[in-house]
């Protein structure tokens, strides 16, 4: 992969998408983030999309749907924001191949820095017991699916290194990103498999939590 000119950079603002299960340490990075990058950036957290709801408990299918039209305004909420010029750091999850390829068709995939958030199961199982505010077994569920696309511009192990270092890891990638981004090969490889589909295993590397 090659690095392209300033130049040729889009006018909106860069998302750094933070992609990882339940407990894996994506709010912790997003927070240290904000505290090292020295620019102003907009925190976007499908978590504090949820907490905006309102109104009384919904039966299975009805929350169903309610959330899908969640997940969709965030996804719009976001691009918005990015095509207004604001930089965001946004902590989501890919645990359900639409999303993906909901935000392949939203977003500027040339300004996406993609991280993928690893951790073990068994100790994403001792965090999700350890905090007590998620269902029992949501990360397990969520484990091979979320980095089932295979493809990241950085990744994180969040048993190996700390929320800051791995925010200082992604502010030093920055700058010396390559294109092209994980984003712009996932909009140009052919569309083989039907939304919902499984798609390939993931690759790892390391960082924080």
């Amino acid at each position: 992969m090659t690095a392209r000119p300033e130049s040729g950079a889009s006018a909106g603002g860069l998302i750094i998408f933070l992609n990882g299960t339940s407990s894996s340490g994506k709010s912790s990075i997003a927070r240290a983030l904000l505290g090292v990058l020295g620019e102003t950036y907009f925190h976007m957290s499908v978590d504090a999309f949820h907490a905006m709801r309102s109104g009384p408990a919904l039966p299975p299918d009805e929350l169903a749907a309610m959330l899908e039209r969640t997940w969709r305004g965030f996804h719009r909420a976001v691009a918005g924001m990015a095509a207004a010029g604001n930089d965001l750091v946004v902590d989501h999850l890919f645990s359900e191949p639409w999303r993906l390829h909901d935000c392949l068709s939203l977003f500027d995939p040339s300004n996406v820095v993609l991280v993928g958030v690893h951790c073990s199961l068994p100790e994403l199982e001792r965090r999700e017991r350890a905090r007590g505010d998620r269902p029992a077994g949501l990360a397990a569920r969520q484990f091979d699916r979320v980095h089932a696309h295979g493809v990241y511009d950085l990744e994180c192990d969040t048993e190996r290194a700390g929320a800051q270092d791995c925010a200082r890891r992604i502010k030093e990638f920055l700058p010396r990103r390559r294109f092209p981004t994980a984003f712009e090969q996932m909009t140009a490889r052919p569309a083989s498999q039907p939304a919902g589909a499984p798609e390939p295993a993931r690759n790892d590397i390391q960082a924080g939590a």
